[in-house]
């Protein structure tokens, strides 16, 4: 065995998918597009079928202090169903795979699944099977979703132009500020039993971090306006990492403009509460799970007076050149700081 050890932060959780994605080769014609992606394209005759998993990890993604089970099942649906939404597709079924710990009573698995079971019936979807497991580190959520997409109408990350306009959904950094408020509650908590969280105020946010929702809204409303994005991405690692991932996969650079950036007004009164800066807040907070796609120029009129789709900058030709323009009009480069899930991992 060699000496030579490369830890697994030196990699993040984009380079070890780049890594795996190198050693395997495509070898079914069935098989449209594999790693690398919101989800995999399966060819199905005239329309292909979208699969997609995601992992939730007690400790990791989500703590039970705050998070009810409720909520939880809930998520754990709506963070699938949006990797659908993102490809342009319709989820349609789902399969759960659960690992618990003897702690959990038949009420609180109960609890779960009707979080599971109301987040099913809002996107339409079925739970059609799974795999149950003892555990020794909590509890485990995976699921795997299933959609489906005529093949022309399928929207990749990559196939944007240069000039394609930017857009992006509701506002960013919300789930985010949800996540801090809910860990300040918790260390006070912690500190002293007696003193009961208080919340009222950051409603919105802590709803958007406990109980995000997939955008099949937007992807219905799209296709209405006969409007197809040229690329697309859900917003669940921060807004400049999937920035990066749409100027990657299209070989172009990103311009983005501060000002035009969505922000709740109660994302940006806690963030300076918390003396955070706006802004990074929306660019790296995460877990928002907007959609975030490029449009034709020519669609634009489509679209212009949608309340919830902002236009925040454009595509331009030189790849290595990702930039936000601020307020005062600096350029300024954007960073890629999104979460990394081995980052201080040895």
């Amino acid at each position: 065995m060699s000496d030579n050890r490369t830890e697994l932060s030196q990699l993040g959780e984009f380079g070890l998918i780049d890594r795996i994605k190198s050693k395997f080769s495509i070898t079914n014609g069935t098989t449209l597009v594999g790693i690398g992606d919101d989800a995999a394209i399966i060819d199905a005759g005239e329309q292909a079928v979208l699969v997609s998993t995601d992992m939730l990890l007690e400790g990791i993604h989500f703590d039970l202090s705050y998070m009810p089970l409720q909520h939880l099942g809930y998520k754990s649906v709506a963070v699938n169903v949006s990797d659908i939404a993102a490809m342009n597709g319709k989820p349609e079924q789902i399969v759960i795979s659960l690992a618990i710990s003897n702690r959990f009573s038949v009420e609180a698995i109960d609890a779960l699944f009707e979080g599971i079971q109301m987040a099913c019936k809002n996107y339409k979807v079925d739970l059609v099977g799974g795999d149950t497991s003892s555990s020794t580190s909590g509890l485990i959520i995976s699921i795997t979703v299933l959609g489906r997409a005529p093949k022309e109408q399928i929207v990749k990350r990559g196939g944007a132009k240069t000039n394609d306009i930017i857009c992006v959904t509701g506002d960013l950094g919300a789930a985010y500020m949800g996540l801090q408020v809910l860990e300040r509650e918790k260390q006070v908590f912690l500190t002293n039993p007696e003193m009961q969280p208080d919340l009222e105020k950051y409603e919105y946010l802590v709803g958007r971090q406990l109980r995000p929702e997939a955008r099949m809204d937007i992807i219905h409303e799209l296709r209405d306006r006969n409007c197809l994005p040229t690329s697309m991405i859900d917003i669940s690692d921060g807004l400049a990492s999937e920035l990066f991932h749409l100027g990657k996969h299209s070989n172009l650079g990103v311009k983005i403009f501060e000002d035009k950036v969505p922000i709740d007004h109660s994302t940006y009164e806690t963030a300076i509460e918390f003396k955070l800066d706006p802004i990074t807040c929306a660019l790296h907070g995460g877990e928002d799970y907007e959609l975030l796609f490029t449009i034709h120029p020519s669609d634009y009129d489509k679209i212009k007076n949608h309340p919830d789709i902002h236009f925040i900058g454009h595509m331009h030709k030189d790849p290595d050149q990702h930039v936000l323009i601020t307020k005062q009009q600096t350029e300024v480069p954007i960073q890629a700081q999104g979460w990394n899930h081995f980052k201080g991992q040895s």
